[in-house]
């Protein structure tokens, strides 16, 4: 019998134990750190007693045992199994996304949904609870004005159909009116809802898993009119900008964002920060990464309608330097993180789209393709 170890295995420490995982279908398992160099052996199909010759060190049953083990925790899979054509098959699906993409997709897949316990409500009502909102109060602050726009009355569908992702944008400042409706209808407060045991949660106008509303807006202006260029934190509880640092250049924004196509030209940039406390208070498994991105994207989708209603050209990217942007922001890494990039400013007239016509079809794979005769 010919064993391999599986591709899509990953070892870590984890609160003092080596652990190792087959995430496709398998739990994590405490092991001895030596069982590293045992797995090592098996790196490509090899029987116990060749494993336990290069091996020399160990008893030869050692190792042996160790492989039989290693076989039923999944870490390890038999010549022609189903388990080892799965994992090739796996291994080859994912590609260059491997191994970080692949781990964290399979090791949150089929969790267990608990209710909350009465420990989790308890702590979710205590002193010291993550704030419903975040704030710098020292700051410096601009109070943005709260003047209704009759332009959000559009009708839906043409606000739909009219949303472009723009990439060219003109020299003229955004005014404050525009930035301040942007971002009161898409990081403001839409109401307040009786949590019950949970006290009041915000509703926004994008849904977010357990109304938790993790996500921060923080701001790099360039080109605002009334908005000095600078790098803010949207306070959505009072409605302002709260100043972290004078000063920001298109040159600037260029670099934290890569330098691609129109980034230095935007009137602002709004980062989407996560302050993972706010939802990790109530969701313990890992899996609530997930929806945090999820939430993102709402609201990307929001604010690209809002803007296009504005008469704003958005565009969304996940194409920046966290670290950088993180830095510029004074944000801590560990507790705060970036996950999205918005940004708008007065779009160039549209450079035509030519419509997909015969020759681009012909270029173009419209269905999967099938094996066999019909």
């Amino acid at each position: 019998m010919r064993l391999r170890r599986l591709k899509n295995v990953t070892c870590y420490w984890h609160r003092g134990d080596f652990v190792a995982h087959a995430y496709r279908g398998h739990s994590p398992v405490a092991l001895h750190p030596s069982t590293a160099e045992i797995l090592s052996a098996f790196d490509t199909w090899t029987t116990p007693a060749q494993a336990a010759e290069v091996l020399d060190h160990l008893h030869p049953e050692t190792v042996v045992q160790a492989a039989a083990t290693l076989l039923e925790h999944g870490l390890l899979a038999e010549e022609g199994s189903p388990e080892a054509e799965g994992d090739e098959r796996l291994a080859d699906a994912w590609g260059p996304w491997a191994p970080e993409a692949s781990f964290f997709h399979y090791a949150t897949r089929d969790v267990p949904f608990e209710t909350a316990t009465p420990e989790l409500r308890q702590h979710l009502t205590r002193e010291g609870r993550p704030a419903l909102f975040s704030e710098y109060p020292e700051a410096d602050r601009i109070l943005l004005p709260r003047t209704p726009d009759p332009r959000l009355s559009a009708p839906l569908e043409q606000t739909l159909y009219r949303r472009r992702t723009h990439r060219s944008f003109s020299a003229q400042p955004v005014s404050l009116h525009d930035l301040s409706v942007l971002l009161r209808t898409v990081f403001g407060p839409a109401e307040f809802i009786d949590g019950f045991e949970y006290g009041a949660l915000i509703r926004r106008t994008s849904p977010s898993g357990g109304a938790r509303q993790e996500l921060d807006a923080y701001l790099a202006a360039p080109n605002v009119t009334g908005v000095p260029a600078g790098l803010y934190h949207y306070n959505a509880r009072e409605h302002s900008l709260e100043l972290l640092r004078e000063g920001f250049t298109h040159t600037e924004a260029g670099a934290l964002c890569v330098h691609q196509e129109g980034i230095d030209q935007a009137a602002f940039i709004v980062f989407v920060v996560a302050a993972w406390e706010r939802m990790r208070a109530k969701y313990r498994h890992p899996r609530a990464y997930r929806v945090s991105h999820l939430n993102a994207g709402h609201l990307g989708q929001t604010f690209a309608l809002t803007a296009t209603t504005l008469g704003l050209g958005p565009f969304q990217t996940a194409a920046f330097d966290d670290t950088a942007v993180e830095g510029h922001f004074g944000l801590d890494s560990a507790t705060h993180n970036t996950l999205y990039a918005l940004a708008a400013g007065h779009p160039t007239p549209d450079t035509t789209t030519d419509t997909a016509g015969l020759n681009a079809f012909r270029h173009t794979t419209l269905r999967p393709r099938t094996t066999g005769t019909a």
